[in-house]
């Protein structure tokens, strides 16, 4: 299954590009990892527990970054074993581009599972891998930005 998106992210390429570098970011951006070592060059090493449909695993796994272009591009790629629950391997494509608002990141995902993951059904897949790849640029989004600040509710002081 492929995804992809884009997203405008207000800090500078630099910044952005910093934090796609950081285990410390990354570890907090991937929805339930528990664990990431390593550095950019070496590659990571992951544990991360997710709970697709009825199924519950913690996938042991490294992560990998290839073609790397500094402060342009770059592929991540990562697989993870979760036991019985099966496998997952994937890896996104991510390219970064200065705009006014900041830096446009654009990313193009694969995912492939297998063993009792696979047999849940490709709807569900689909809809686990949008849910998490959502969440992990609405994590980073975060990470880099800082949180939302909070909206005005459109009440007048008197």
């Amino acid at each position: 299954m492929e995804l992809n998106g884009t997203r405008t992210i207000k800090a500078d390429r630099a910044t952005v590009w910093e934090h796609l570098n950081s285990a410390e970011t990354l570890m907090a951006c991937i929805p339930g990892c528990q664990e990431l070592t390593g550095s950019p060059e070496d590659g990571f090493d992951a544990v991360v527990k997710q709970k697709v449909g009825p199924v519950k695993a913690t996938f042991k796994g490294r992560v990998e970054l290839s073609d790397v272009v500094p402060a342009e591009s770059y592929k991540i790629s990562g697989q993870g074993k979760g036991g019985v629950a099966g496998f997952a391997k994937g890896g996104a494509n991510v390219w970064l581009v200065d705009v006014e608002e900041g830096t446009e990141l654009t990313y193009e995902v694969e995912a492939k599972v297998g063993g009792k993951i696979a047999q849940l059904g490709n709807r569900l897949i689909a809809g686990f891998a949008r849910k998490m790849a959502n969440k992990f640029f609405d994590n980073f989004q975060e990470q880099v930005e800082g949180p939302a600040e909070e909206t005005d509710t459109g009440e007048m002081d008197t």
